[in-house]
């Protein structure tokens, strides 16, 4: 059974740092994208950030350019998340998510939620101003 355990959210101010961490388990794909989504109230999921098992090939929104930095760390079958700067338009419950024998080289943006096979459960980020 494939099980993402997701967490490190919080509450900070505005120009605080978070690190998510999603802990995979049950999943021994050849190749696979895992990362980041987040939704905030009323609006849609979207894409924030993914890393590529095999060649550690990344994605971003660009909302998050330049702030957050995703990284893996296969021995423990984790991805981590690293928010910096953070802004009260980040405030949102993210989601880690992974997608089997996906080809982060294929694309240039983030993937998008119906790409994914399986989802970690929500943790909340909140940034106060």
């Amino acid at each position: 059974e494939v099980q993402l355990q997701a967490s490190g959210g919080g509450s900070v101010q505005a120009g605080g740092s978070l690190r998510l961490s999603c802990a995979g388990s049950g999943f021994y794909f050849d190749r696979y994208a895992i990362g980041w989504f987040r939704q905030a109230p009323g609006q849609e999921r979207e894409g924030v950030s993914f890393i590529s098992s095999t060649d550690g090939i990344t994605r971003y929104a660009d909302s998050v350019k330049g702030r957050f930095t995703i990284s893996s760390d296969n021995a423990k079958n984790t991805v981590y998340l690293q928010m910096n700067s953070l802004k009260p338009e980040d405030t949102a419950v993210y989601y880690c998510a992974v997608a089997e024998g996906y080809f982060l080289s294929a694309i240039v943006d983030v993937p998008g939620p119906r790409e994914m096979d399986f989802w970690g459960q929500g943790t909340q980020v909140t940034v106060s101003s």
